[in-house]
């Protein structure tokens, strides 16, 4: 009687730590990244060729906004700017004018001075004459400063036209709607044939390949987490089965915070705990929002 006695106790001890190695360490829910494709501009949607649960490339265009208005935007900048060119002065030609001046002026000083020396002319002639000279280098002077002012103002006025018909073709561009990211299109807002409108939601899309779950610890387990830890997660799968996961711990929450109300029971949820983010490979299985637990290695 003992005998058994003993072998119910060893029994029933096995038992025990066979079932604590099996036992979680935390729980959670699966989750995944997720992104949503907003409109960047206004405007009909001309074609929206997206499915919900279809996996898309990177760079993938999907859809595009009517683009007739900004199309015509950019071209009445073009012929603005063409216009405002053609206003710049012909600087080069216009001084030239005055230096062949000032050149017929010089000569005629040498030549005035010469009959001066030989008493042919008077020194009222040359003094006209360096008058006239002194004038003309003014005029040169002031009409260089002129033309330079009117080409500056001309150029500055193009410049801010180029910079307007940069931000109408970045707002062109944007108006091709892509995927930015590889990955699962899990939410369709809009269809095709409707109005979008900048911030509208168009589409939501996740990498359901690379998933994570988070999970909250207390304290006292917290000291034997570390970052880059291997993680075993748990789902229960068809059957009774558990299905299996390994993981890495990415983030551990610097701070404590009250167990969320969808973990455990209420008595729980007043302890203090630290979110642990664990990511993972997922073969399809996991689904975002789906409970799960870990072992922790």
């Amino acid at each position: 009687m003992k005998y058994i006695s003993y072998c119910l106790v060893v029994g029933l001890l096995l038992t025990s730590c066979f079932s604590n190695k099996d036992e979680a360490d935390a729980y959670g829910v699966f989750e995944a990244v997720e992104i949503t494709v907003s409109a960047e501009n206004n405007g009909k949607l001309l074609f929206f060729d997206i499915e919900e649960g279809s996996i898309y490339e990177e760079g993938t265009i999907v859809g595009c906004i009517d683009t007739l208005h900004l199309s015509l935007q950019i071209r009445q900048l073009e012929a603005s700017i063409k216009a405002t060119l053609a206003r710049r002065p012909d600087m080069p030609s216009q001084i030239r004018t005055l230096q062949d001046k000032l050149e017929t002026l010089e000569k005629e000083k040498i030549r005035v001075a010469n009959l001066v020396e030989a008493n042919a002319a008077t020194t009222k002639q040359l003094d006209d004459i360096n008058a006239e000279i002194s004038i003309t280098k003014s005029q040169i002077i002031a009409t260089t400063s002129t033309l330079s002012t009117q080409s500056q103002s001309i150029i500055e006025e193009v410049e801010a036209m180029r910079f307007q018909k940069l931000q109408l073709e970045n707002a062109l561009s944007t108006c091709k709607i892509k995927i930015p990211t590889k990955g699962t299109v899990i939410n369709k807002y809009i269809q095709a044939n409707e109005l979008a409108f900048q911030g509208k939601p168009l589409f939501k899309i996740a990498d359901l390949n690379n998933m994570f779950i988070k999970v909250y610890v207390t304290e006292d387990l917290l000291s034997s987490v570390k970052l880059g830890q291997d993680v075993e997660i748990r789902m229960d799968s068809k059957g009774k089965t558990t299905k299996k996961f390994s993981g890495k711990v990415a983030w551990i929450s610097p701070r404590a915070e009250f167990t969320p109300k969808m973990i455990q029971t209420k008595d729980e949820r007043v302890n203090l705990v630290y979110a642990v983010k664990i990511n993972f490979k997922n073969d399809g299985s996991a689904k975002i929002g789906m409970p799960g637990d870990v072992i922790f290695k």
